[in-house]
């Protein structure tokens, strides 16, 4: 690995994963956790019960002033004036070459007098991002990069209300899908909380200032232990998101993925106008040559990013972006690029795993419902 254990950057619970045993490993310019007790193990903690992941690696970026909103607007595909204050939108951020700089996640908030809003993006996309939103910066907004200073716990799974509940005087329970709020967190301090998940399975995320983070970690692991709370790692997280069809950025989008060939069209609103819009627009309209499908094998193996699709003369014709054997349904399943006309689900597919020709077949997304 080019990264050492010298360079990189430690979260504000990385001492505590290694005490825990944690399998740490490179990721994003962080050492994380990939895995604890084991990918299975913690994948069907979550799926039946609740697991916490320490993802504060992710970026956190602030905008504020009366040009927000338009620099929002300019930057990302989904149409953020459709957010009231405690709303969540999925979006992305477009370059000029058709495809992606990054997917993120834009809130809108306010805290006492602050109107505000927030943007997540993907650890390994922060400078990258940052330079980019700033670059198309014309308007009169302000942004602060507060990501070195936050920490971020992902507490999932279907006891994860049960679990964190009593924290907080407010009905946590009744947060719809894709809100957010400030909030006291008993024993801890101020917190934005919201309900985003990225597993399928329910649940919260929970952002607080670095010195916050070993409080709020200890007395989410003391409240869920009577659901036999377990700590995640990012392997389970990737098993678990995959299920549900959620693209992974470097994976299934890129700076090359446009995103309605990647199934974004529904984050695509061409209501405005933002980076790029009239060459996606015409993606849309004229369609494009392959799409991001939902696959299962039917014969043994496993997917894995970067195999290729091949037809019967054994041509590559499309990529395996991601693939696992899935926990929950036992079986092997992945997502990959294909041409358009092998795009329905049912259609035959062909994987290329190091030379060995494995049948697939198209599967609609998500693999599983939503928890």
């Amino acid at each position: 690995m080019s990264e050492t254990t010298t360079e990189l950057k430690r979260t504000a619970l990385t001492s505590i994963h290694e005490s825990l045993g944690a399998k740490m490993v490179p990721f994003a310019g962080y050492l994380m956790p990939v895995q604890y007790s084991g990918v299975i193990d913690e994948h069907n903690t979550v799926r039946n019960s609740v697991g916490v992941f320490d993802v504060s690696h992710m970026g956190e970026f602030i905008v504020r002033g009366p040009g927000a909103l338009d620099l929002i607007q300019k930057v990302t595909s989904n149409d953020a004036s459709k957010l009231t204050v405690g709303k969540v939108q999925y979006s992305c951020l477009p370059n000029t070459n058709g495809g992606i700089v990054d997917d993120l996640l834009v809130y809108r908030m306010q805290h006492q007098d602050d109107h505000h809003y927030v943007l997540v993006v993907n650890a390994s996309n922060i400078e990258k991002d940052w330079n980019w939103i700033n670059s198309l910066n014309t308007f009169d907004a302000k942004l602060e990069n507060i990501s070195d200073r936050m920490s971020l716990l992902a507490v999932q799974g279907p006891k994860a209300v049960d679990t964190l509940k009593g924290f907080f005087t407010e009905d946590i329970a009744s947060m719809p899908y894709y809100t957010a709020m400030y909030a006291e967190m008993k024993g801890v301090g101020l917190v934005l909380i919201s309900t985003t998940g990225y597993t399928g399975a329910g649940g919260y995320e929970v952002y607080m200032p670095n010195p916050l983070a070993e409080k709020a970690w200890y007395a989410i692991m003391e409240a869920g232990k009577p659901y036999g709370i377990k700590p995640t790692g990012l392997a389970a997280r990737d098993t678990l998101r995959l299920e549900m069809g959620f693209c992974l950025y470097s994976n299934d989008i890129d700076d090359t993925t446009s995103p309605i060939e990647a199934g974004l069209g529904w984050i695509t609103k061409f209501t405005k106008d933002f980076t790029n819009s009239a060459a996606i627009k015409a993606h849309k309209d004229n369609g494009t040559a392959r799409k991001l499908v939902g696959f299962e094998l039917v014969d043994r193996g496993i997917p894995r990013h970067g195999m290729n699709v091949v037809d019967a003369s054994g041509a590559a014709i499309g990529v395996v972006t991601s693939g696992t054997m899935s926990p929950t349904l036992n079986k092997p399943i992945g997502m990959a690029y294909v041409p358009t006309s092998q795009s329905t689900p049912g259609s035959a597919i062909t994987i290329d795993a190091r030379g060995k020709q494995l049948k697939g077949v198209v599967m609609k997304m998500p693999f599983l419902t939503q928890g």
